[in-house]
């Protein structure tokens, strides 16, 4: 897990060849989330399609939904060109997952997951990447 300071970072690789599929995923959990927030369908739309804008992908369809009761919460789901964003809330325990998956060299996933991260405003995260990036296979010489 690796925090938001060193996300830049995260991720620094050699140019994969054009022909190869480039996968960049980060996924994060959220404790200590700001439940108000939480609880806006509305307001948790607008972010995921501000984070779509800000990481230079393409929005296709974005669905939300709003589950009342003690275990309820909300979830917004992005479906983008190059692939997702999902986020989870469970605001009666101060919780929210993210995933903000993107294959495509010029998108840049970790900008979309600081808005959304600014949208809840956990008190405290943990931050994951996965290289989803396409392995190339090199014959012997």
């Amino acid at each position: 897990m690796i925090g938001m300071a060193a996300i830049e970072e995260v991720g620094t690789r050699v140019h994969p060849p054009k022909d190869v599929v480039v996968g960049k995923h980060y996924y994060a959990n959220l404790y200590g989330i700001d439940v108000k927030r939480a609880w806006d369908k509305d307001g948790l739309r607008d972010a995921v399609i501000k984070a779509v804008e800000v990481s230079n992908i393409t929005l296709l369809e974005v669905k939300s939904w709003k589950l009342e009761g003690v275990k309820g919460g909300v979830s917004v789901i992005a479906i983008v060109l190059e692939s997702h964003i999902t986020v989870h809330t469970w605001p009666n325990y101060g919780h929210a997952t993210v995933d903000v998956y993107t294959c495509g060299e010029k998108n840049d996933p970790s900008k979309g997951l600081k808005v959304l991260l600014q949208f809840l405003n956990p008190k405290e995260h943990d931050v994951a990447y996965a290289d989803r990036t396409q392995r190339v296979k090199v014959a012997p010489p």
